[in-house]
Parts: C-alpha cells; structure tokens; sequence
C-alpha cells in the first residue's frame, strides 16, 4: 500500500463518518425540533437531489479539473455546511429552511465528490492493484458506514448539537489530506458544447462492460433490497425484540466487511465474469432464505450472505467500470454510476416499502428474489463480454477499442 493510497484511505474514512454520522444526528434533531415525521423524508431528498441533477455538469468537471483540488473544495464545502448546521441547531428557533437549505449545499457537494473519488483511485494504484485497491477502500468505507451512526448516536447523547464541529473538523482534516496527494494531470476531452457533456452517457451506453456493470447494480438492489422490511420481519414475521432487529441490521455490514477482507487478500481474480454472476446468484438465493426462515439464527446466516455477496459483485463491477473506462471520460461515466449508486438503496426501500402496503412481507420479499433472479437471468444472457470477461484487466480492452472523444 503506497503513500498516496493511504493518504486517500484516510481521507475517505473521516467523510464516510462524517456523511453516516450526520444523517443520524441531523434526523434526530430536526425531529425533536419540528415533530414532523415528513422532514425526516426532506433529510435524504435534499441531498439526492443534487446528485440527480448535476450529475452531467459533475462528470464534465471532474474530466476538465485535477480531481484532488475537486475532492478538496467538496470536503470544505461540507465542513462549512456542518459548521453551519451546528449554529441553526444551536438556536432557540430553528430555520427548517435554513437546514434544509445546507444540506441541499451538502448533496452539491456529494454530487462532486462521489465521481471525482471514484475516477482520482485508478491514478492512485497500478492496474493490476486496481482490484485490490477497490476492495480495500469499499471495505473501509463499510467499516466506516457501520460503525458512524453507532457513534452518532453517543455523541448525540454525550454532547448534542456540538457534533457538528466535530463533524465539521473530520472533513477540513479530509480536505487537508487530500492536499498531499499527487496532483496527477487530466486528460481533458476535447469538443465543446452539450455534446462533450453527454459523452460519458453515450460512452456507457455502447461499452459492453461498462453498461451491464451499472445496469446490474441498480436493478438488482432495486428489486431485492430487504433492509427497509427488517423491523417488519423482525416484529412480525421472527417474534423477536430490538435487539435481535440490531443484530439482523449488523449481519448485512458484516458479511460486506467479512467478504472484502478476503478480496483484499486475493491476487488475479479470475475469472471475473463467472465469479460475479455467482455472487449474484448468491445474493439471490440469500434473499429468498431469508423470506421463508422462521428462525433467527437462519436468517442472520441469509443476511451475512446478502452482504458478502453484494460485496463481491460491487467490488468486480467497480473495478471493471474503473479499467474499462478511459481516464478522460472517468469523471463523466463515474457520475452516472454515482447517481445509480445514490438512487439505487432509496429506491429499493421505497419500493419494498410500497409493495409490503399490498402484500405480506414474505411476499414481498419473496417477489424481490423473483425480480432479481430474472434479472441475474437477463443479464447473464445479455451481457456475454461480461458474463465471459477472464482477467479483470481485460476490461481495459474495451476501452481501447471503444470509439470515444479525441483528447488534447
């Protein structure tokens, strides 16, 4: 592991604690301050948005920027955002339009983050590091994830709205780190207009890899994501109290962390197409072991295999995108992937959530396997360069014989 890697590992660290703790404490305190279960809604909306609506402008800016000064402007933007959180919490008549308003400034700054991170690591590593690469920092960031709303929660405890400036030096500590990283050079496209804003779509659109990659991601989580119908399960279906519900919350975080440990330790992957659709096969299998167990301890085995399983998939996607995407067009295909990433969970707990208003949970569940099985199914059929892909750095090969934009 080299500096620089390091360096961006510890970066990615404090903002995905940051990002996790915020949500719990900012929900908490809007909450006890408007008693309106709508703005808990408004929390995660505000910072979707952007990432929605910016996503074309974000991928031309990474692609046309050195991505380490992106990453350091996005964690200052955020540390400023949190330092203004601290202060409208702080006062005896909270503005819901000003927090409101700070965390769309947060969603902007997401919106930049997410693609410049994703297109700075390929630079960062050796290709066949990549893989390895990836795996660590999904890895971290699970760790992180997990472990950021159990902290909130204490701190929120231990010292109530101060979080903020907590939170707030975590990502000016990020933006710091970021500085001592090479500031590698971009191969900035060439052509100008909305056509050099749209070539990472048509780019993702026509690679052979690189569509299926992010198609697969966001159907199959849309379809099959049970994490929103736990407590449902975990009340109705198990019998069982909260503290089996935090254990069958933990079990998902902790098949991903068990299974990129592993990953880390791997040397070629291969071969990678196989590999993927078995994990994908996994975690649907999982998905159905879970709708029809009757017993706990089944179903924290089904739910330590769902999060293994995602891992593996995300993990040889991610790379796979990664390599066979040219560096000019990073920014622009790692936005598009961003917003399906962003979207994907909210949109499977919503639709899990709706579907559960008509159904059983079982059948809910049970329904998701279906839909992601068929989606396994069609994706197997109709991605054969993915579905055939040996070597992880083999996808570098579609890029190269991809037609895309000339670079200067």
């Amino acid at each position: 592991m080299n500096k620089s890697f390091s360096l961006y590992l510890a970066a990615q660290v404090f903002i995905t604690l940051a990002s996790s703790m915020l949500s719990v404490a900012v929900g908490w305190h809007i909450y006890i301050a408007t008693g309106n279960p709508f703005d808990l809604a408004l929390v995660g909306l505000m910072q979707i948005f952007p990432i929605a609506g910016l996503f074309i402008v974000s991928g031309w800016v990474v692609d046309n920027l050195r991505r380490k000064y992106i990453l350091m402007a996005c964690a200052a933007l955020q540390g400023c955002v949190l330092v203004g959180l601290a202060f409208s919490f702080g006062e005896e008549d909270i503005s819901r339009l000003a927090v409101f308003g700070l965390l769309f400034l947060n969603g902007v700054a997401r919106a930049f983050q997410m693609p410049a991170s994703q297109s700075l690591l390929p630079g960062l590593v050796v290709a066949e590091y990549l893989s390895r690469a990836v795996a660590i920092s999904s890895t971290v960031r699970t760790a992180a994830g997990t472990a950021g709303p159990f902290l909130a929660g204490l701190l929120v405890a231990w010292i109530d709205t101060d979080i903020y400036q907590l939170l707030a030096a975590l990502t000016f500590a990020a933006s710091v780190l970021y500085l001592f990283l090479p500031a590698l050079a971009v191969r900035r496209p060439s052509g100008r207009g909305l056509s050099q804003l749209l070539d990472g779509i048509r780019y993702v659109w026509r690679n052979p890899l690189v569509l299926p990659s992010i198609s697969l991601d966001l159907l199959i989580v849309l379809a099959g994501s049970v994490v929103a119908l736990l407590p449902v399960f975990a009340a109705d279906v198990l019998k069982v109290g909260p503290e089996a519900l935090g254990l069958m919350r933990a079990m998902p975080a902790a098949g991903a962390v068990a299974a990129g440990l592993v990953f880390t330790r791997l040397g070629t992957v291969r071969p990678a197409g196989t590999l993927l659709f078995v994990s994908l096969v996994l975690f649907t299998a999982s998905i159905f072991v879970f709708a029809l167990s009757g017993t706990l301890w089944l179903s924290l085995i089904a739910l330590f295999v769902y999060g293994a399983a995602d891992m593996v998939s995300v993990n040889i996607r991610l790379t796979i995108i990664q390599l066979a995407t040219p560096d000019e067009l990073r920014g622009r295909v790692n936005s598009v992937n961003a917003l399906f990433i962003a979207t994907s969970n909210d949109l499977g707990d919503f639709r899990a959530g709706a579907v559960a208003t008509v159904l059983s949970p079982v059948a809910t569940v049970l329904l998701g396997g279906l839909m992601a099985a068929g989606i396994v199914a069609g994706g197997y059929l109709r991605a054969p360069a993915l579905r055939t892909l040996d070597r992880l750095t083999d996808a570098g090969a579609s890029a190269d014989g991809q037609d895309r934009p000339r670079t200067t």
